[in-house]
């Protein structure tokens, strides 16, 4: 057994040795994750081990028999008879016991409670992004959107004040606002299936949750800027600079409200 008074004997001792990670903030910071299929295992796994005790996990789904190559606290006995948000509340604090993981079972556009330090993305469709942005901006909540297609992904880190998801959309974009990309393509009005593979998701996840430390360290100076995009095939990661839309009508209800 090791004594507590010894640097193994704290779980959190060898975060702590990074000078800029706050590790009181990291506890007490209320946090949610939108989104518990494969890159919502991730975050969600990855900020409970950083020291994250209070996060919030919405989702709507049930399980499926392919999720399980991607998400890591879904069993073959879960497929549907259990809801996503439900299991991974339950299996995340295995992790940590001090962690308190709460599930709800929901569409994010019936959340009516804003109240959070930070938000983390993890969604399938660009009508729920939009959603989460909006009211993410409007309330001055530090968004970390995340996506990953195939071997792909981005990240978008939106400060209050910065760009947000609105700014860097096209009309291609608007086309697809309400259709909701799956890789499980189950339920009505889903478009094909997308591919998916849990590296990506693993490095994806691990960017966003970094980007959540540094906010709620108070270390936004150190953020990721503009839109990360990873190349898995290449191995290789580009940034596309993102400048405020001042017709976006998240800054405009900002200047005008």
């Amino acid at each position: 057994m090791i004594a507590s008074g010894f640097p193994d004997g704290d779980r959190f001792d060898r975060m702590r040795r990074v000078d800029w990670i706050d590790m009181d903030s990291i506890r007490e910071a209320r946090c949610l994750v939108v989104g518990a299929g494969a890159l919502g295992n991730e975050v969600v796994k990855d900020m409970v081990l950083a020291g994250f005790r209070d996060i919030i996990v919405v989702d709507m789904d049930d399980i499926v028999v392919s999720n399980l190559s991607r998400c890591l606290f879904f069993r073959e006995s879960d497929v549907r008879k259990v809801m996503k948000a439900d299991v991974i509340a339950e299996r995340a604090s295995e992790l940590d016991p001090e962690a308190s993981i709460t599930p709800l079972v929901m569409k994010v556009q019936d959340l009516d409670d804003w109240n959070f330090d930070v938000i983390a993305g993890c969604l399938d469709n660009i009508s729920a992004r939009m959603h989460v942005n909006s009211h993410a901006y409007y309330h001055d909540i530090p968004y970390v959107d995340g996506a990953t297609d195939g071997f792909y992904g981005k990240i978008q880190v939106v400060l209050p004040g910065g760009p947000c998801l609105q700014c860097a959309m096209n009309r291609s974009h608007v086309r697809e606002t309400e259709k909701r990309f799956t890789c499980t393509g189950s339920g009505s009005a889903y478009v094909p299936k997308t591919a998916s593979d849990i590296t990506t998701t693993s490095v994806i996840a691990g960017m966003q949750v970094r980007e959540v430390m540094k906010i709620v360290s108070g270390r936004t100076d150190m953020c990721t800027e503009h839109v990360s995009y990873y190349d898995g095939n290449k191995g290789e990661m580009c940034t596309l600079k993102v400048s405020v839309d001042r017709e976006c009508h998240n800054h405009s209800y900002k200047r005008n409200g």
